[in-house]
C-alpha cells in the first residue's frame, strides 16, 4: 500500500467566528483521482486553497509527498511548485503570449534559459492540445483554450498533485469538453488530482472517489458508483439530484 502523496489530518478553517472547515481528514494516494463535491459554501474552495496555504488553516495537518506544510522550516515556495493549481478565472497575463505565460515561472523560479523553458513549454503545451498556439494572446483564444494554457502552465512545472477549482464553471458547454479531456489525459497519464467541480458525468467516469463536503465537513465518500447509486445517503442523493447528471 503506497503512503499518501496527500495527507490531510483534522483540518479547521475559520473566519472569525464562522467555522468554514471543520476537521477535515483526507488522503489521496498516487495517482488517485478524488472528486470534491457538495452544496455551494460547504468550504471546497477553501479546502483546495489551504493544501498549499494560499488559505492559511486555523489548525490540523497537512502533508504533501512527505512533507509537512504547516512546519515553520518548510520551503513553500518550494512546495508549491510541486502542487499545481487550476482557477476558474484562468489568470493568464493579457501582454504574454501562451508560451510566455507557461514559461515565466520556469525562466523566473526555475531560472531556466529561454531555449530549455521554451522546449518545455511547447511540450506542456502540446500536451493540452495547443501545439498550434504558442504565440497566440490570450485575448485570441477561447475560454477553454485560456483554461488549458492555465492547465499547461501547472504542468510544466512537473507537480507531483494537481488541484482542480472549478475548472470549467466559466466556460460555455461546448468549451468544457475540451479541458475535460486534458484532465482525463492527465489522469491516463498518471497524475494525482483533487478536483472540485459539479462536473458529475465527469466524476462518474474519471474519478477513483468521490467525496461529499457539507458544512465543513465529509459527510460521505467512496466509489462513483455507490455515491451516485441507491445506496449514498439520503442527503448525499438529494444533493446529486438538484445539480443533476
Amino acid at each position: 500500500m503506497p503512503a499518501p502523496i496527500l495527507d490531510v489530518r483534522a483540518l479547521w478553517k475559520s473566519f472569525g467566528s464562522h467555522a468554514v472547515l471543520r476537521g477535515v481528514d483526507l488522503a489521496v494516494k498516487p495517482q488517485e483521482l478524488v472528486f470534491i463535491i457538495g452544496p455551494s459554501g460547504s468550504g471546497k474552495s477553501t479546502f483546495l486553497r489551504c493544501l498549499n496555504r494560499l488559505e492559511e488553516p486555523s489548525s490540523g495537518s497537512i502533508l504533501v509527498d512527505g512533507v509537512d506544510m504547516m512546519a515553520a522550516a518548510t520551503d513553500l515556495n518550494a512546495m508549491r511548485r510541486r502542487i499545481g493549481m487550476v482557477f476558474q478565472s484562468f489568470n493568464l497575463y493579457p501582454h504574454m503570449t501562451a508560451l510566455g505565460n507557461v514559461t515565466l515561472a520556469l525562466r523566473k523560479v526555475l531560472r531556466m534559459d529561454a531555449a530549455a523553458a521554451a522546449a518545455v513549454g511547447l511540450a506542456a503545451l502540446a500536451r493540452v492540445g495547443l501545439q498550434d498556439k504558442p504565440r497566440a494572446y490570450p485575448a485570441e483564444l477561447s475560454g477553454g483554450q485560456q483554461q488549458r494554457v492555465a492547465i499547461a502552465r501547472a504542468i510544466a512545472l512537473e507537480p507531483k498533485i494537481m488541484l482542480f477549482d472549478e475548472p470549467t464553471s466559466a466556460l460555455d458547454p461546448e468549451l468544457r469538453g475540451s479541458v475535460l479531456a486534458v484532465m482525463r489525459d492527465l489522469r491516463t497519464s498518471g497524475m494525482t488530482m483533487v478536483v472540485v467541480s459539479h462536473e458529475m458525468r465527469f466524476a462518474r467516469e474519471a474519478a477513483d472517489r468521490v467525496v461529499v463536503l457539507e458544512e465543513g465537513a465529509i459527510v460521505e465518500q467512496g466509489p462513483p458508483a455507490h455515491i451516485f447509486g441507491a445506496d449514498a445517503g439520503a442527503r448525499t442523493r438529494a444533493f446529486v439530484a438538484e445539480i443533476g447528471h
